[in-house]
């Protein structure tokens, strides 16, 4: 059966689903590479605002393909590494929709999301060290940032695996849906009913006061950019239509 990343837009929601059936779409150099064109395609369409990524049903994503990890040097791990990677950096809105198990580099791929929602069937592994393998692709900085230390260490060191509920519980997915693709898509289309730029200079200012200690300085951060958005011809539109709609009660 064919890798790929299918990609289907609605309502402004760009749906990719990462395809490696024999594997459990574990995350190869080939799958690696066609999530990042699907990504940068996603981006480059304006008629895209928000992303949802999920796996070819019953995974979300196996891991890495052990076969082309065994012999990896850096280069290569890099290489597959670029897919997730592709993700974290992407300025859209992005949200994983775990429908099956998220194990090694699929939870790398899960974390990489802005949002991770869960299905019944959901389950997150890291499985690194049972394997003999250290974790990479920024695992470590991601899962301590969604988790704290305490539940990376649970899940890193002593190999803690969460089914969907103990995800939510621990704050590792934001909710729980019987449907989470559906789910998913209706979240991700309340983000691209706002303004794209809008969205994408949100997602921006987010991380640069996410590490910040200083409310003062994350207000000037946003002062600029907030004041750039009362005067679009989207803000003022927007305002007036709800002001009609407002008189009219």
């Amino acid at each position: 059966m064919a890798i790929e990343v299918r990609t289907d837009v609605k309502d402004r929601v760009a749906l990719l689903t990462v395809s490696n059936p024999e594997r459990r779409n574990a995350m190869n150099l080939e799958l690696s590479g066609k999530l990042v064109d699907a990504l940068r395609a996603a981006v480059a369409d304006e008629s895209v605002g928000a992303v949802v990524i999920t796996g070819e049903p019953p995974a979300f994503c196996a891991g890495g393909d052990l076969s082309e990890l065994q012999d990896a040097d850096p280069a290569t791990l890099r290489t597959v590494y670029e897919g997730f990677l592709e993700v974290a950096n992407c300025p859209l809105p992005t949200i994983a929709a775990v429908n099956g198990a998220a194990v090694g580099a699929g939870l790398n791929l899960a974390l990489a999301c802005d949002v991770r929602l869960a299905g019944p069937k959901a389950k997150f592994d890291a499985r690194f060290m049972p394997l003999g393998l250290h974790p990479g692709g920024g695992y470590t900085w991601m899962v301590n940032r969604a988790v704290g230390p305490q539940g990376a260490a649970a899940m890193t060191l002593f190999g803690d695996v969460l089914d969907a509920e103990e995800a939510e519980r621990v704050g590792l997915v934001w909710r729980r849906y019987d449907d989470v693709v559906a789910g998913a898509l209706e979240m991700a289309a309340r983000a691209a009913a706002a303004p794209r730029d809008l969205e994408i200079t949100t997602k921006a200012t987010m991380r640069v006061t996410a590490g910040m200690t200083s409310h003062a300085d994350a207000t000037e951060v946003e002062v600029r950019a907030q004041a750039a958005s009362v005067h679009s011809a989207e803000f003022q539109q927007r305002v007036a239509a709800l002001q009609a709609k407002i008189s009219k009660r």
